[in-house]
């Protein structure tokens, strides 16, 4: 359901009190002010639901003032099949909405970026997409492409134009190759879907992003529910197909309200300038960490800890999480969801964020804070589309350069009925197979338990830190004590043997860092610690700057080979 916006009281505005100046929520049924709702970004001030925008609305709301320049306005219509009266059709909807096209693309600025930026409008044959609309994304990909720009493309539409059969069909594709050519040439794209975003579109263009975005509420999906219901007779639930939904199955990044779309759209591109080297930072930050006596009495005793008091500490909700170090570290923070094929796992955290101005992508397993906040993201679990949505963020990273950090803290992947259906192994092979070659640096901290191969899934990195009183190994203590010993509560006995602490795994070479925790990883040592992470982060950084993606790539190969 979309977010309810309090009704806005605005002063020194005259309100005409004819009944033109008034207009009803199809939403709610409510009597508004028509100037209120434009004032509010087309949104109803009484229930918060959103009315569609026409094009010249769009491109005031999101690019500057006079920026924008319209591409492709002059094109030859045609009537593939000589369908009757298609020709009147086009002339009306042009005659009513001032309109060449269901789509306008064109050239503009977001708070300075120069972006590509088209827009559809439900207006013209309800965004339907025929040769023209095909023709004019596809031409306006192309011109971004070769002038190395952005693609912004706010969505909106019922699919196919009828009218033009098969013809329609093949935009699909031509659209589509269009976008692969830009992707292919490591430039961005984000597509905004708006209500309603179905058929064709959707299973071309809209689907396609690196980034996809959409607005609260809107109808998106393949097949619209009036299509099912006459198709098949299946009637849908509640809010089946809305952004809702296709968030909490992994299909858009994120769902932004019209208020904060600019500045959503700015904090993106920002993001993904495109970086000569890797160690870019951009706002001239020099930072140095110091400890203090503070800090050394703090960390001295945390030294004195048994490997199995370290297991109890590891598991205990008190302990700081990947979301803390995130907020703490990283600035601009920008959260992404969702595996783009099933759903948006919770125990995987991760997006997009900036480390004294160098881009970087951020992915953290995130086990809960409380009991209610456990069971939200499953005890920090990842399930099969937890680590194909990892993966899907760190092959968007390498596309644009950016480094990848991984925060890991998870008893091991969950082992439901449900994650096997899901193919659990193969999803963490996959991220072992991919990572391997990945041409960026890639740092992994261990910063509490890293269980077996549900950690190493994230964590096949250029270098592995490790907090000093974390643990990493083949299964729990318990598990070990059970398979080796028959006897579960011999896991204190066995936390000692298996090697499992950051000193027993930098002796054996396989962290090459510990961190430490300041007298524990809580609250009281967040800034101590994340301060420590920020500055050896940087360091590491200008580090492998100087290697190019293939020499990343065999050194991180080699790293594995030498166990």
């Amino acid at each position: 359901m979309a977010p309810i916006l309090k009704r806005k009281k605005f002063i020194d505005v005259k309100r005409p009190q004819n009944t033109a100046d008034q207009i009803v929520c199809p939403a709610c049924k409510k009597e508004l002010e028509k100037l209120e709702v434009v004032i509010n970004k087309y949104v109803c001030y009484e229930c918060g639901s959103y009315f569609r925008v026409r094009t010249s609305n769009r491109i005031k709301m999101v690019a500057d003032k006079e920026s924008f320049t319209p591409w492709f306005e002059e094109m030859e219509f045609k009537n593939p099949l000589d369908f009757p009266e298609y020709e009147k059709k086009i002339f009306v909807a042009r005659e009513k909405t001032g309109l060449k096209e269901g789509v306008t693309v064109g050239e503009a600025k977001i708070y300075g970026e120069s972006v590509v930026l088209g827009v559809c409008d439900a207006r013209f044959l309800m965004g339907s997409m025929g040769h023209i609309v095909g023709e004019k994304i596809a031409s306006a990909v192309e011109r971004a492409t070769e002038l190395k720009l952005p693609v912004i493309l706010f969505c909106c539409s019922g699919g196919a134009r009828m009218q033009e059969g098969i013809i329609s069909l093949m935009q699909m594709a031509k659209t589509s190759a269009a976008l692969k050519r830009h992707s292919d040439a490591g430039l961005l794209y984000v597509p905004v879907l708006t209500d309603p975003t179905t058929g064709g579109v959707t299973a071309s263009f809209a689907m396609l992003g690196d980034i996809i975005l959409a607005e609260p509420g809107a109808l998106i999906g393949f097949a619209g529910p009036r299509v099912i219901e006459q198709t098949i007779g299946q009637k849908l639930p509640e809010g089946f197909q809305r952004a809702e939904f296709q968030l909490e199955h992994g299909f858009v990044d994120a769902i932004v309200e019209r208020k904060n779309l600019k500045k959503t759209l700015y904090q993106i591109l920002k993001l993904h300038h495109k970086n000569e080297g890797f160690a870019n930072f951009a706002d001239g930050t020099d930072f140095v960490f110091k400890p203090t006596e503070l800090m050394r009495e703090r960390a001295a005793k945390s030294r004195s800890m048994s490997a199995w008091e370290k297991v109890k500490s590891v598991r205990s909700t008190k302990r700081l999480a990947s979301v803390d170090y995130m907020e703490a570290i990283f600035d601009d923070f920008m959260e992404l969801h969702g595996d783009r094929c099933y759903r948006d796992d919770p125990a995987v955290v991760g997006g997009i964020a900036s480390l004294c101005g160098q881009p970087v992508t951020v992915i953290g397993v995130h086990k809960g804070k409380d009991l209610k906040d456990c069971m939200k993201h499953n005890y920090g679990m990842p399930s099969p589309e937890g680590y194909r949505k990892a993966l899907r963020l760190m092959k968007e990273a390498e596309k644009f350069h950016r480094p990848i950090i991984t925060f890991v803290n998870t008893s091991g992947a969950f082992c439901g009925m449900e994650a096997e259906e899901g193919g659990q192994g193969e999803a963490i092979a996959r991220n072992l197979y991919e990572m391997s070659g990945i041409k960026v640096p890639i740092l992994c901290l261990m910063i509490g338990e890293g269980g077996s191969g549900g950690a190493l899934a994230l964590a096949v990195g250029n270098e592995v830190w490790m907090m000093e009183n974390a643990t990493y190994s083949i299964l729990s203590p318990e598990g070990f004590a059970s398979i080796l010993w028959k006897d579960g509560k011999r896991a204190k006995e066995a936390a000692e043997v298996m090697k499992i602490t950051a000193q027993d795994l930098y002796d054996l070479k396989v962290v090459e860092k510990i961190i430490p925790e300041f007298g524990g990883a809580n609250e009281d040592a967040l800034f101590d610690i994340a301060m420590f992470m920020k500055y050896h982060m940087k360091k590491f950084l200008e580090k492998y700057s100087k290697m190019d993606g293939c020499k990343l790539a065999e050194d991180r190969y080699q790293r594995f080979r030498s166990f």
